[in-house]
């Protein structure tokens, strides 16, 4: 399919202005297409020449101002309207629509529990062609009127109120000007818990077989929606602008949520059906948030161009974290973001594909290009970059600005320069110049101490920087207790400016034990500790007070592995010292993920991991121990779900499952009984029959995916081959079922049986990429690339796929990511 260039999308925009569509779907018509009938009106602003979008199974008619124009004209997704007169004009197209099993454009689902189909749509970034013709570009707002035909027994929601005509018919209200990436309907026997706060309908809706699952935390959702919704209202000047709000926890959706006006769309996973720890609710809570906080930014003023991606995700992901801690009982949401989410930023930003938080407009000519900055980059350094921002600002002086933006651009579009301006009207400091350097600008900046050891004039701080990036950083300074030298004692915490512009910093007293810089996190930059307070940190890390100290000095021994500074053996070390006495839940989730996923599975040669997952082991039944008196059910529910991955032996975990509890509890619930099958089939210890018995007992749509999983890590080559053709050779597996077999397939105890299919994933991914497109090659290259396949014959292939294939672009940027990461393990082992 074509895709739209930024010069298309620009000469589109000053031809045409488009006031708004009519829309009538009908999806009664069978399980594979359905159909699509949308009226367009809009005005060319002189004579010329333009194209609309779609991309149907069948064409029917297409009329221009009541003239019938030739259907055999489309080519490929882009309909030509040639000879188009000043003024007004309606454009009508009759079409039919293919379902989608990919979370593309109009995604429909049968839940294999009860046999209820629901579809809904997902039409970010171009696949709105997928379900209507459209003028396909976000500057191009029009008002949307949607109808739809529905089986019976359904229930429709929509960007507006949607109301039940009779007989199948609905009708959803007209929205104000939006953006054609962001209509949005659902349909299905939904089950829903509906309210209403501040004089507007506010709904939740899942899957009917998740119904006891959502109504079980409906006061709890809906309790941090309101409480969202009352906070952004005293934030923001502009009220909420739509007429209802409407969640909708749906199926094998591709991302975490979707900022649909009036209706957010999110991931069902999010309906826990099993139990979870305080810091995944607090995931869910900040999810809610997030996509609230587009309702303003991102909704009622909406980017220009995809090259500004950043202005809605850098946003809503820094106001979701700080709302969240301001208005809920989640206050230490930092701490999460900080061992978690802004990782994901580091990582991204020193790969080859790193790019600027705000990329410049030349960099992003196009759709295909667009799609490839939704990454760590966009989320996680963006709202590193304006958390760092409202730091130097002041809170007052950035809301301020933010809500001159809302007041200038509500109900249209705008820019970088737009954004930059309405902060520049509210403060005096040079916030032009902050975002050259901050914003256009990629890389992490690292800071490194030399500390002084002190005189009478007292002791010495000096930071060396790589990078050129302005700082304001809090510096922590602390001492042994001296009854318990065990215990931290904070001595002192003081702000400077990096760089620093009067050479060292000079502090009273002898040198403290531990000096920490970026206390409390407010910065975008690695650091690193002087000899002296890593060998500090060594012994006293879990003594630290703060949860987001410690989570500053986790994530800089994290990057001094993956920078070859620290062995990783020595984390290790310092994780079996320190998670045991831990009492923050993110700082052990997020300090285990990584060792584990990272450390264990891919900077240790096969020689090293036995002796890595033992240590894992040994942290995991200290929790357990520690977590006997029940008082912390989400440590130690983390701490089970890490003894059954690293187990290397089946009979402990073996005998959980057959007594279906956990000594001491928790009891298994379907995610630990999947889990614990899985570990179990990578080891050789449960065969297909097990597997289709669990599937059995628990036939969900999880189970199915569970199931999949299960079978494609058995050590067996039949159930090799059938799981590579099942996400190969052939094209019937959704996407949440392709990605379960990728899961699956790989396995670092399986390393010689899934050998030869290493160079098979470099042909066989490209061609699966185009056939399938966008949303399965980014699965692919997630997660059915090798990644245990640390070695320079791996590295050798990927690398010759990369400069031999005309690859799609969703798969060529996973590939040089994954690649990346396979260079940084070799490194790290030969370290």
């Amino acid at each position: 399919m074509s895709v739209l260039t930024r010069d298309e999308a620009q000469t589109r925009a000053q031809l045409i202005d488009v006031h708004r569509y009519t829309v009538a779907l009908d999806l009664t018509t069978g399980d594979e297409t359905f159909e699509s009938r949308a009226a367009i009106q809009f005005t060319a602003r002189a004579a010329g020449d333009t194209f609309v979008e779609l991309k149907p199974a069948l064409l029917r008619s297409v009329t221009l101002d009541g003239q019938p124009l030739d259907p055999h004209t489309l080519d490929q997704n882009r309909l030509a309207l040639t000879g188009l007169t000043e003024g007004e004009h309606e454009l009508r197209v009759d079409a039919t629509m293919r379902y989608s099993r990919t979370g593309e454009g109009m995604h429909r689902f049968t839940d294999p529990t009860d046999g209820e189909t629901y579809v809904y749509t997902q039409m970010f970034l171009e696949d709105v062609q997928r379900v209507f013709a459209v003028f396909d570009q976000p500057d191009l707002k029009a008002v949307f009127a949607l109808s739809l035909t529905a089986p019976e027994g359904w229930t429709v929601l929509g960007n507006g109120i949607a109301t039940d005509e009779g007989d199948g018919h609905w009708s959803i209200a007209p929205t104000p000007p939006i953006s054609t990436y962001l209509v949005a309907v659902a349909a299905g026997p939904w089950h829903s818990v509906r309210t209403e706060h501040a004089g507007l309908p506010f709904g939740i809706h899942c899957r009917r077989s998740l119904a006891p699952h959502l109504d079980a935390d409906a006061d709890e959702i809906l309790t941090i929606t309101r409480a969202c919704y009352d906070r952004y209202h005293e934030k923001f000047k502009e009220p909420y602008p739509f007429d209802s709000y409407d969640q909708a926890f749906v199926p094998e959706f591709n991302a975490g949520a979707m900022e649909n006006p009036g209706l957010v769309t999110f991931r069902d996973e999010f309906v826990y059906r099993s139990a979870v720890t305080d810091t995944e609710r607090q995931t869910r809570a900040m999810v809610i948030a997030h996509e609230m906080a587009h309702m303003w930014f991102g909704d009622l003023v909406t980017l220009t161009w995809w090259d500004d991606i950043w202005l809605n995700e850098s946003f809503a992901e820094y106001m979701g974290y700080q709302t969240l801690t301001e208005a809920t009982h989640h206050t230490d949401t930092w701490v999460a973001f900080g061992i978690d989410r802004k990782s994901w930023g580091y990582d991204a930003d020193q790969r080859p594909s790193t790019h600027p938080v705000a990329p410049d407009p030349d960099a992003v000519p196009d759709t295909a290009s667009a799609m490839l900055n939704f990454d760590g980059i966009s989320y996680a350094k963006g709202a590193s970059a304006l958390r760092q921002l409202v730091a130097w600002l002041g809170e007052k002086d950035f809301l301020a600005g933010i809500n001159t933006h809302f007041a200038r651009h509500k109900f249209g579009n705008a820019t970088l320069a737009d954004f930059i301006d309405s902060l520049a009207a509210s403060t005096d400091r040079d916030v032009h110049r902050w975002a050259e350097q901050w914003l256009r600008t990629s890389g992490v900046d690292t800071l490194t101490p030399t500390i002084g050891n002190g005189s009478e004039a007292g002791w010495t701080l000096d930071i060396a920087q790589r990078g050129n990036r302005p700082h304001r950083i809090a510096v922590g300074a602390y001492d042994r207790d001296l009854v318990d030298p065990g215990q931290l004692t904070p001595r002192d915490r003081f702000e400077i400016d990096i760089p620093q512009q009067d050479g060292p910093t000079v502090r009273p007293g002898r040198r403290p034990d531990l000096v920490v810089l970026n206390d409390g996190d407010l910065t975008y930059a690695k650091v690193r500790l002087d000899e002296r307070s890593w060998a500090t940190a060594l012994d006293s890390l879990s003594a630290i007070p703060d949860p987001l100290t410690r989570a500053v000095v986790w994530n800089a021994a994290r990057d001094m592995v993956r920078d070859g500074e620290l062995a990783p053996t020595a984390y290790l070390d310092a994780a079996r010292t320190h998670l045991p006495r831990e009492s923050d839940l993110a700082v052990v989730q997020g300090v285990l993920a990584f060792a584990a996923t990272q450390i264990a599975d891919r900077y240790l040669g096969p020689d090293d991991r036995p002796a890595a997952l033992a240590t894992l082991t040994s942290i995991c039944r200290a929790l357990i121990r520690r977590t006997e008196d029940g008082n912390a059910p989400g440590l130690r529910l983390t701490a089970v779900r890490h003894f059954i991955s690293a187990a290397t032996q089946p009979d402990g975990i073996q005998d959980w499952l057959n007594s279906d509890s956990v000594p001491g509890g928790p009891e298994l619930d379907p995610e630990l009984r999947w889990r614990i099958l899985y570990r179990l089939a990578v080891l050789g210890a449960v065969d297909d029959d097990a597997i289709a018995a669990e599937l059995t007992r628990d036939p969900s749509a999880t189970g199915r995916e569970g199931a999949a999983r299960c079978r494609a890590a058995l050590p067996d080559g039949d159930a090799k081959a059938a799981a590579w053709d099942r996400m190969f050779r052939t094209d019937d597996l959704s996407n949440y079922l392709f990605t379960a077999t990728a899961q699956g397939f790989w396995q670092p105890e399986q390393a010689d049986l899934v050998r030869r299919y290493v160079p098979r994933f470099y042909t066989d991914a490209v061609e699966l990429a185009d056939r399938r497109g966008p949303a399965i090659a980014e699965c692919a290259g997630r997660y059915a690339f090798p990644i245990h396949a640390a070695d320079e014959e791996s590295l050798r292939l990927g690398e010759e796929c990369l400069s031999a294939a005309d690859l799609l672009p969703a798969l060529r940027r996973k590939l040089v990511d994954q690649l990346d990461d396979l260079r940084r393990a070799l490194r790290v082992r030969e370290g």
